[in-house]
């Protein structure tokens, strides 16, 4: 049985002093009860190295939104995967929607930072998924399978399972629009299939792979009760407590 991971991605929010005010209060509800999913947090850079030191040693887990491909050097405003390292993490979302589109970061540039990532023992959220203009064209799969072909391109069989990969439709993000799920599962099995012939059956059955897209309390539960849908990439439901611990009990 694979286990749940929940992921939420603050995006460009919150100053210092609200991520602290904010993790802390987050950190009290976890504490409360077991959980039996996996919980990873990702603010901005300023707060990361503070976030680490709140969670330390409780079941939430830090990660970053983004790294640079390179080691070091000039290279302006970018960060580093040994620096993110070096304040706490443990995880990175590599490949999102917005740096796609937003930032133009191609499959190949989300390989190399991929590879990056594994380098430095960091285990990233590798995202994928379509437009609505590709949706509507029919080409989710065609989409989906060039994506993963080549951002996991020469990942090793020893590398692929600190991998976590995130489903998320890109006209379902930030929009109030959902994929049923349905649709997720249609997508996420077909995910699977396509990590069972790049490398295994056992590793197609033991690889995390997450729904992203617009997940609030009231869809968390019918998305995560599917069988090839292994947790959440969670966006603006992720910025309010209540909300995100809801998020976290549907598991």
């Amino acid at each position: 049985m694979r286990k749940k991971v929940i992921a939420g991605n603050w995006k460009m929010n919150y100053n210092l002093h609200q991520s602290i005010n904010f993790i802390e209060s987050l950190k009290s509800e976890i504490l409360k009860k077991e959980r039996n999913c996996d919980i990873i947090i990702c603010p901005n850079y300023i707060a990361l190295s503070e976030a680490y030191r709140i969670i330390v040693n409780t079941p939430i887990k830090l990660g970053a939104q983004n790294i640079y491909f390179e080691e070091n050097g000039a290279f302006t405003g970018e960060t580093s995967a040994d620096m993110v390292k070096s304040a706490g993490c443990e995880y990175v979302i590599l490949g999102h929607s917005e740096r796609r589109t937003i930032f133009n970061e191609s499959d190949e540039i989300i390989n190399l930072k991929i590879k990056q990532a594994l380098k430095h023992r960091l285990k990233p959220i590798f995202c994928v998924g379509e437009t609505l203009d590709e949706r509507e064209k029919n080409l989710t799969k065609s989409v989906v399978k060039y994506q993963i072909e080549n951002g996991l391109k020469k990942i090793n069989y020893d590398d692929i399972l600190n991998i976590i990969i995130a489903y998320e439709p890109v006209w379902a993000i930030g929009t109030g629009k959902n994929a049923t799920p349905e649709q997720a599962e249609e997508v996420h099995y077909f995910i699977r299939d396509l990590i069972k012939e790049k490398y295994s059956s056992d590793i197609s059955d033991k690889i995390i792979i997450q729904y992203g897209g617009s997940v609030k309390p009231e869809n968390s539960r019918d998305l995560l009760s599917q069988e090839n849908i292994d947790g959440a990439l969670v966006g603006g439901a992720c910025l309010k407590v209540d909300t995100f611990i809801q998020i976290i009990e549907s598991c």
